[in-house]
């Protein structure tokens, strides 16, 4: 990965400085008490932190995935809770500027890219996670609209998003029955179950979803009936990118924490990052960071470019997010039992590593799809 440009570098800082003075003052209060401050949304897109890579004629920036995951990162190493945001609210910006109407760009991409509307995708059911080709949700057409019944589950922004970008059965069995719809919040019909209490990521909500008999205009629905699953996929894999980016964030955060504190506390009249059992751990704790970084860093460059990047998102996402989970793990470890109390940040860094190794597609997932890349290639050999 080339070494970032100047543009690059004062966009970073900026955002570093703002997540800090906004973010920072109320995460642990946020995450102890499970808040979620939509107001947050808002000052971040008045930033134009929510829509970095959406064009600037819908009120993004118009810049590129290197420039969005160096952001991702940077509010990361603050909330972890309000980077996964931004990258939620970014998927329905994704899906709209890849696939829907101008009518659909003109009326929702502005607001979302401002932060002035919050978007959420809705894939996952109760019985449909990794093989989120048999979801059950339907939408039957009836004249000029479609009525769609479910459930939904696992869905960030849940009860709080302006628009949900919802996936439902259209035809038969099979990811080519599946269409895209766009729901907003407030539609006649959508309810809202029990908030789940996660472990980590507690500052941002993820809430059932249930639609009853949801009416959606025939013009509601993204592309042409049954390309809803490649729709959600497509956005699946910029996701991984996104979350690739807020762990290198997570662990970023991680180390700054235990790197201190390893320099400044004391054992036996020496720091304990002298003795090689501390300042081991510390170093692998940084080549792993730096590693991520540069994994996805490079798949975003590949996006940027329009190159085949799939592969790479998902070799990305795998190594960023086992990174997050055990250099986080290590950063309490070196803090001790100080590390494990709520006094210091690096229990909640822990908590939230974990899920970033389950959201947009489990690891497992990831190296599924990596391995059948191998298996094409080779097989051509």
């Amino acid at each position: 990965m080339l070494e970032a440009t100047d543009e690059q570098r004062a966009l970073a800082e900026a955002a570093r400085e703002f997540c800090a003075g906004t973010l920072g003052p109320t995460a642990e209060e946020d995450d102890a008490q499970g808040v979620f401050r939509k107001e947050y949304i808002h000052a971040l897109g008045e930033h134009g932190l929510c829509g970095v890579p959406t064009p600037e004629q819908y009120g993004g920036l118009g810049l590129g995935y290197v420039e969005y995951s160096m952001v991702l990162e940077e509010i990361a190493r603050v909330s972890a809770s309000y980077a996964v945001s931004v990258a939620v609210t970014g998927l329905p910006q994704i899906i709209l500027a890849q696939f829907g109407s101008e009518g659909q760009k003109d009326r929702w991409l502005p607001a979302l890219a401002t932060g002035q509307a919050l978007g959420a995708f809705a894939l996952s059911e109760p019985g449909s996670g990794s093989d989120a080709a048999s979801l059950r949700t339907t939408a039957r057409l009836e004249g000029d609209r479609y009525l769609l019944n479910g459930t939904k589950f696992w869905i960030t922004h849940g009860g709080v998003a302006d628009l949900y970008v919802v996936m439902a059965r259209t035809g038969g069995p099979g990811a080519r029955g599946v269409s895209a719809f766009l729901v907003p919040g407030d539609a006649a019909g959508l309810s809202f179950g029990k908030k789940e209490d996660k472990m980590g990521l507690r500052a941002s909500p993820t809430v059932e979803v249930v639609l009853e008999d949801v009416e959606v205009p025939a013009d509601g629905r993204i592309g042409a009936e049954g390309s809803g699953f490649t729709v959600a996929m497509s956005a699946l894999d910029s996701g991984r990118i996104t979350i690739g980016a807020t762990s290198v964030g997570l662990s970023q955060a991680a180390l700054d924490v235990s790197a201190s504190y390893a320099t400044q506390r004391k054992q036996f009249d020496t720091p304990i990052i002298d003795f090689q059992g501390v300042g081991f751990m510390l170093a692998d704790m940084a080549c792993r960071i730096e590693a991520s970084r540069h994994m996805v860093l490079a798949a975003a460059a590949l996006k940027d470019a329009s190159k085949p990047f799939s592969k790479q998102a998902a070799m990305a996402k795998v190594v960023a997010t086992d990174a997050a989970m055990a250099v986080t793990t290590d950063a309490v470890q070196v803090l001790g039992g100080y590390g494990y109390t709520k006094e210091h940040p690096v229990e909640r860094y822990m908590r939230d590593a974990k899920v970033m190794q389950i959201v947009e597609g489990t690891n497992q997932v990831q190296r599924l799809v990596i391995s059948r890349h191998l298996k094409r290639a080779y097989s051509e050999v």
